[in-house]
């Protein structure tokens, strides 16, 4: 059941650590880390940046689509 639970959100979730993690070449596991043990200690805050980044992640793919030719339009 924990299995089938993390990849339902690895394959529909919003893919900030994966970005994240690609951009300063470092595990993905490490930046996931990152973010809960910097939420505990901040009582939250760094959820809000997540999802603040996920936000503007999702934004920056709707405007920057790869179109294959003109006629995609």
């Amino acid at each position: 059941m924990i299995h089938s639970a993390r990849h339902f959100f690895e394959k529909r979730g919003f893919a900030v650590s994966s970005r994240l993690a690609d951009r300063f070449g470092v595990s993905v596991k490490n930046v996931r880390l990152f973010f809960i043990y910097i939420s505990f200690i901040t009582l939250g805050f760094w959820f809000g940046v997540y999802l603040t980044l996920a936000f503007m992640l999702r934004l920056k793919d709707m405007f920057y689509t790869k179109r294959s030719s003109v006629f995609d339009l």
